[in-house]
């Protein structure tokens, strides 16, 4: 494929990817062909399009400073474009008719041998262009503005002017006399910036103070720090149970003898002391002169957890680096090459944090490791815990992942003995878990025992006495559901029609705040119809709930309670969750509803009540993985009530009491849920007595993207291995998104390298329509 082409620029001048102008370095490479002979050889991979790999010689001037990890700027086809040095070789075949390199990009290697190493092996997994390996690796900012770093002048006073010209400065400047007395109370430094906060105009005040020797300045480099206006109080570790210390113990086991321990899964209920446990292992392992990489969902990388790791290693927190896609460009920037520059002992981050270019790694810690937010929803389709459990391998460190409720593919491993399993059965402090009680809505609406007929099914009379009393004691509530939105759908009474999306296969979803119907998949928005937009009758009507219309409903059945909703349509502005959060934790809020952003990881003391209001709503997806994900998240909403002194409580509303998840969850048995589904899934040869490929396919025109699918079906039936199983070309249960039909065809097989090499040679041999694209998931997590 085409490299990316240089654009003209608006004075005419063409200028390479970064926006800089063509260094006389390529004309130099060219005229000294003769003199490169001799000289060293790179062998290159291609960042563009094209899985090329292209070797180039080294030219004198960057002679020593290309290594294994370095970008750089090749020749190709008249233009210069960006690659990643694989290997330095002291010959070609192609000696002769090689070009030069024509310029290093960064002072510093980008990727290190253990990333490049996770490359390769990703490269083989996944079944992808090891070039769209190494740019996932990069965030984009540091791939197209490298090295673009924030300037600043620091100004020092370098003496005071005699009484004198001082008395007259007052008189005749004011100005230059504010800014000297400005930098003497800054402490005799300050920057520019700094300064032209209370000033604008300093920059023009400051020179006649600079030509008089009053003040100097030098040039500085700025951190676009995202935590600069925070202040962290230090904490002290926490006194261990003694199941904590077993788990910090076995981690310093792990430790000592990195290469030989296996992976660790650190198996704890909620409110047992997890993040305890992380931070005295992560101490440790500073202590040995090593470094610590923490993944957390992005769903759970609140201002909370950052707190308290700022807090810990509050002497170190300038080494602590943050990485997630709510950073702005410039902070990502920074953040990522204080990681590269080695000025971070610590790097929190969500997904792809995985590749942060740490040296000396001494431990992986992945949080709440279950997490399907963890696996990369588009190409490469990777999954970070599986990720950190295979660049542990290969840096000789330690990985340690932890969860109240592991996933039971992790769980399955530490039963076969592959990790080691590590418990914390009980909560910190002598507290309890909460008491879970279930709510049978079919018996509510039976009764008619709802507390106002147009909140039927969304608030029980149960919970309504729930909530009424912890209000009257002063303490919090959280109400979770899983939905945004007022209304779910939209559906005529009399013909049965649903108003769905046109480009997508799901009911549109009424926000009422905007007066809009907004379809989840697309982002598609229309104004509601006055009549059935199929029979024309008026008779259409709302129905569904959705986390707007349980905010009206609550705030109408308690009016005088401080309440406040979290989820993406109100979570609009940076820092707006952090404040949120922060008013909750103050008990400046009563009442906290939310889909799963308050979910996962957040601990408030003073809540009692969690009520959770349909937890029906992943049960019946047509995915093998629903029940499982029901008690996940069950469990985990359960454990954010009763963390504090009082005893918590749990209302569970559901349609289906008597199902497994819902009682497993309601008792906290994760063992007993485990042992129940892995029996189903060894049954049907599911994961993870299996590994699961997900081909599919998608289109504009439906017939298509359906043969397309079918043929690959075809070619995939020749000599396929023995112990592949292959479903047929069916379509998605989201059969139609974007504007696209998607048909899905799934293999298992206990043997991934396999099939995986057998699709390879599949596909490199068959043509596809173009107006077709065809993707594959290896292990994925959902198969919708």
């Amino acid at each position: 494929m085409k490299a990316p082409p240089t654009s003209p620029q608006p004075d005419g001048v063409e200028r390479d990817l970064f926006g800089e102008e063509p260094r006389t370095e390529c004309k130099e490479a060219a005229d000294e062909r003769t003199e490169l002979t001799n000289k060293s050889i790179v062998r290159v991979q291609l960042e563009g399009s094209a899985a090329l790999e292209l070797d180039y010689l080294v030219p004198s001037r960057l002679e020593g400073r290309l290594t294994v990890g370095s970008r750089v700027l090749v020749p190709l086809q008249r233009q210069q474009v960006p690659a990643v040095v694989m290997e330095v070789m002291s010959d070609s075949p192609h000696r002769g008719k090689l070009k030069a390199a024509i310029s290093l990009v960064g002072s510093k290697p980008m990727f290190t041998a253990g990333l490049l190493a996770l490359a390769k092996w990703m490269t083989e997994y996944y079944i992808i262009p090891r070039y769209q390996v190494l740019r996932t690796m990069l965030p984009q900012v540091v791939r197209e503005k490298p090295e673009t770093f924030l300037k600043d002048s620091r100004l020092s006073l370098v003496a005071m002017p005699p009484h004198d010209t001082w008395e007259k400065m007052l008189k005749t400047a004011p100005m230059q006399a504010r800014v000297l007395d400005a930098v003497k109370a800054a402490g005799g430094q300050i920057t520019l910036s700094s300064l032209r906060r209370d000033l604008p105009r300093a920059a023009g005040i400051i020179k006649p103070l600079l030509k008089a020797g009053w003040l100097s300045r030098t040039e500085t480099r700025v951190e676009r720090d995202p935590f600069q206006d925070e202040e962290f109080m230090p904490s002290q570790a926490l006194t261990l149970t003694a199941e904590q210390q077993e788990a910090v113990d076995a981690t310093a086991k792990a430790l000592a003898k990195p290469a030989e321990a296996r992976p660790l899964l650190l198996h704890g209920v909620t409110g047992s002391g997890k993040t305890e446990v992380y931070l005295q292992t992560i101490a440790r392992v500073l202590e040995s002169g090593l470094t610590a990489l923490v993944l957390v969902p992005e769903i759970s990388l609140t201002p909370q957890t950052i707190e308290r790791f700022k807090s810990r290693f509050s002497d170190r927190k300038e080494r602590i680096a943050v990485l997630h896609s709510h950073l702005s460009d410039g902070e990502r920037h920074d953040e990522w090459f204080k990681v590269q520059e080695g000025r971070a002992d610590i790097v929190i981050g969500a997904r792809s944090a995985i590749f942060a270019p740490l040296e000396r790694l001494g431990i992986i810690i992945v949080d709440e490791e279950h997490e399907p937010s963890y696996k990369q929803d588009e190409t490469p389709r990777y999954h970070a815990r599986d990720l950190a459990v295979v660049r542990a391998k290969i840096e000789g460190c330690v990985v340690l992942l932890g969860s109240a409720t592991p996933s039971l593919e992790s769980f399955e491993n530490a039963s076969r003995g592959k990790y080691e399993l590590l418990r914390l059965t009980r909560r910190t402090d002598g507290k309890t878990l909460p008491y879970i009680r279930i709510v049978d809505m079919r018996l509510e609406r039976r009764k008619g025992t709802a507390v106002a007929p147009q909140h039927a099914g969304m608030i029980s009379a149960k919970l309504h006495a729930a909530i009424t009393s912890r209000l009257e004691k002063r303490e919090q509530t959280i109400l979770f559901l899983n939905r945004r939105g007022f209304n779910t759908s939209l559906t005529c009474t009399a013909c049965g029609e649903t108003v769905q999306c046109q480009d997508c296969s799901v009911p549109m979803t009424l926000h009422k705040h905007d007066h809009r119907l907004v379809c989840h998949v697309c982002g598609a928005r229309r104004l509601p119809p006055s009549k059935c937009p199929s029979c024309s009758d008026p008779a259409i009507k709302f129905a569904g709930f959705g986390t707007e219309r349980v905010e009206e409903a609550v705030r109408a059945l308690f009016p005088q309670a401080r309440i406040a909703r979290v989820d993406t349509d109100t979570i609009q502005r940076k820092n707006q969750l952090r404040d949120m959060l922060r008013d909750f934790r103050a008990q400046k809020l009563d009442l906290l509803i939310g889909t799963q952003m308050i979910a996962k990881g957040l601990d408030f003391p003073n809540v009692t009540l969690v009520g959770v209001l349909n937890a029906d709503i992943a049960l019946n997806l047509p995915d093998f993985r629903a029940a499982e994900r029901t008690f996940q998240l069950l469990v985990q909403v359960a454990g954010r009530a009763g963390r504090g002194e009082i005893k918590g409580e749990v209302m569970v509303q559901t349609y289906a009491p008597h199902t497994p998840a819902v009682q497993f969850a309601r008792h906290n048995d994760f063992e007993g849920f485990a042992q129940q589904e892995l029996e189903h899934r060894q049954a049907f040869r599911y994961p993870p007595f299996s590994h699961v490929v997900l081909i599919s396919s998608r289109g504009k025109h439906q017939a298509r993207a359906e043969f397309a699918l079918q043929t690959l079906h075809r070619r995939l039936t020749e000599a396929l291995p023995a112990d592949v199983v292959m479903g047929e070309p069916v379509p998605s249960p989201l059969a139609k998104a974007h504007g696209q039909f998607r048909f899905h065809l799934l293999l298992r097989t206990p043997r991934i390298r396999a099939l995986t090499a057998h699709i390879h040679r599949i596909l490199r041999s068959i043509t596809l329509p173009d107006d077709v694209i065809v993707v594959w998931d290896v292990d994925p997590v959902s198969l919708l």
